[in-house]
């Protein structure tokens, strides 16, 4: 028979481990919603969809706030990589919907 403090216990972190996967699911919409206003101006102004230096430094100092946060910065490396590939792709797909350029406004 399991101790009740310990289902309690168990029940405090699986609610907490529920709102903290809340929080990531609305930040990473933010993330996006942000990113594909980048995506919009990028194929306005002709640019690349991908930009290897700002992706490098998203990178080193993700891994430095995972460090600092006492994560292993590979997997936090490995998470940020996945989100850029994401990014680029719905730049790319912003780009090729409008024809490679948007029209400037004013």
């Amino acid at each position: 028979m399991i101790d009740p403090n310990v289902k309690e216990q168990l029940g405090k972190y699986r609610q907490s481990i529920d709102n903290i996967d809340a929080a990531l699911v609305h930040m990473l919409a933010e993330r996006f919603r942000c990113t594909k206003e980048v995506g919009i101006l990028k194929a306005k102004f002709d640019l690349p969809p991908a930009d290897p230096a700002r992706e490098e430094y998203q990178i080193e100092r993700l891994r430095r706030l995972a460090n600092d946060a006492q994560l292993d910065p590979d997997f936090a490396e490995k998470f940020l990589n996945f989100i850029i590939k994401e990014v680029i792709r719905h730049h790319e797909a912003i780009a090729a919907e409008h024809g490679g350029v948007i029209e400037k406004t004013a």
